[in-house]
C-alpha cells in the first residue's frame, strides 16, 4: 500500500506497482454459498501411489480458508459419491488449491481421482470446512506427529507459517513405511534448511538396500520421540494419521505424563477411504419432542425407529446401518441427503449451502426428525 505522504515524484516510480496490487485486489473471493466449480490445473506425482491436484476457479478467485481444513468433492462414481480431502497447500497462496490423495486399494474416490483427474477437468466442491488447525507462526512451541497421507493439514500449516514469517518452534515428525513412501521429503528438507526454527525427523518402518536412507529407522517409539523432541512435554501436538497410528501416539503420550489436554488429532475414516474430519464426540441433538418418529430410506427401502432427540444418521446406525458419514457434526457434506417429505430440525455447521437447504437437502447427521420423514437414500 503507498503511503498517503509519498511524493508526486516517487508517485511516478511506483506507479506500475500500484497497478499490479490494484489489479490483484479486484480479485473477487471464492464464495462458498455461490462457488461451487474448481478446474483442474495441474497434477503431480509424489510418491509411486500419492498425487497432488492442483486446483483453481473457472474465473479468478482468491480462496480464504484456514490451514488444515478441507474441502469436500462429488465424484462422479455409482452416480455420485462426496469425499472430503485436506486442504495441503499454504493458506498464503489463495490463487490455487492442493489436495494431496494416497490411493487406497479398492477405494472408490482415491482410485477415480488417480485414474481419471487431469487438467482442465472440472470438478463440483463445498467447503471449506473443518477446525483442525494451528498456527504456527505464534507464540506457542508445536510439535505435529503425522505418518502416511496424514502429513496434509500438517503440510499445509508448515507452509504456510514459512510464507508469512518463519514457524515460532515448530517440531515436525512424520512418519512412513519405507522411504519411497515418504511424501514431500525434498520440500521439508528445504523448507528447514531455510527456516532455522523449523525441526523435521523422519522415521520409516525400514528401508531396503535399494534406498540410501540415514534418517531413523522403525516404528516411532517413546524413546525415538525423546529424541527427535526432547521438550515434547512443553508442546502443544497435532497429530494426524491412520487410527492405530494415533492410538499409538496417544497411549505413548500418555505414558509420558503428556498433559493430553494440549493434545489434537484429525481422524481419517471413510470405511475404506480417507477423509479429514476433526475428531471430536457428536454432540446430541436438543430434545425437541417426545414422539418417536419413523425414518424412510427411499433408495433401500429400510424404515427406522427415531427416538425423541436422537439424528437420522444416528438412528440408522442403531438400526445397523451404515450411511455415508464422517463428521457427525454438520461440517464436511458428507451425509448431505434430499429430504422427500416430512420436517426436521437441523443444526449444522456450515457443510450444505443455504441454496441446498432450499432445495431441500439435509445433512442427516444434524437433522432430527419433527415428523415422519423419507429421505433419499
Amino acid at each position: 500500500m503507498t503511503d498517503k505522504n509519498t511524493t508526486d515524484s516517487n508517485k511516478g516510480d511506483q506507479a506500475p506497482v500500484e497497478e499490479i496490487l490494484t489489479e490483484v485486489t479486484r480479485v473477487p473471493l471464492w464464495d462458498p454459498e455461490n462457488d461451487d466449480v474448481l478446474v483442474c490445473r495441474q497434477v503431480r506425482q509424489e510418491t509411486h501411489d500419492v498425487k497432488t491436484f492442483v486446483f483453481s476457479a473457472r474465473e479468478p478467485r482468491a480462496f480464504r480458508f484456514y490451514p488444515g481444513q478441507f474441502m469436500t468433492f462429488e465424484l462422479p462414481v455409482d452416480g455420485m459419491i462426496t469425499r472430503c480431502y485436506t486442504i495441503s497447500a499454504s493458506a498464503a497462496r489463495p490463487y490455487r488449491l492442493e489436495i494431496t490423495v494416497k490411493r487406497v486399494p479398492g477405494g472408490p474416490g482415491s482410485n477415480w481421482l488417480h485414474d481419471n483427474m487431469l487438467p482442465g477437468k472440472e470438478i463440483n466442491v463445498s467447503g471449506p470446512g473443518g477446525e483442525f488447525t494451528a498456527d504456527a507462526t505464534g507464540e506457542e512451541k508445536l510439535l505435529f506427529i503425522s505418518a502416511g497421507s496424514g502429513i496434509t493439514p500438517m503440510m499445509s500449516m508448515t507452509r504456510t507459517a514459512c510464507d508469512l514469517s518463519e514457524p515460532t518452534d515448530l517440531h515436525f515428525v512424520h512418519a512412513a513405511r519405507t522411504p519411497s513412501d515418504l511424501i514431500f521429503r525434498d520440500e521439508l528438507a528445504l523448507l528447514a534448511a531455510q527456516n532455522p526454527t523449523l525441526k523435521v525427523a523422519l522415521t520409516c518402518d525400514s528401508a531396503s538396500a535399494s534406498h540410501q536412507w540415514t534418517g531413523y529407522t522403525g516404528r516411532l517409539s517413546l524413546p525415538m520421540l525423546s529424541l527427535m523432541s526432547p521438550d515434547f512435554k512443553e508442546r502443544k501436538v497435532f497429530c494426524c494419521g491412520p487410527a492405530r497410528f494415533m492410538e499409538g501416539v496417544r497411549h505413548m503420550l500418555e505414558e509420558a505424563g503428556f498433559d493430553m489436554g494440549k493434545y489434537y488429532e484429525e481422524s481419517f475414516d471413510f470405511g475404506a477411504e480417507t477423509a479429514g474430519t476433526f475428531e471430536e464426540h457428536a454432540s446430541v441433538a436438543p430434545e425437541i419432542s417426545e414422539q418417536t418418529f419413523r425414518v424412510s430410506f427411499s433408495k433401500t427401502g429400510h424404515v427406522v425407529e427415531c427416538s425423541p432427540g436422537m439424528t437420522i444418521l444416528s438412528a440408522a446406525k442403531e438400526a445397523g446401518l451404515m450411511p455415508m458419514s464422517s463428521c457427525q457434526r454438520g461440517i464436511c457434506g458428507t451425509c448431505k441427503s434430499k429430504l422427500v417429505s416430512g420436517e426436521v430440525d437441523m443444526n449444522h455447521g456450515g457443510g450444505i449451502r443455504q441454496r441446498e437447504i432450499d432445495q431441500g437437502k439435509i445433512l442427516i447427521c444434524c437433522s432430527t426428525p419433527l415428523s415422519d420423514v423419507e429421505v433419499e437414500m
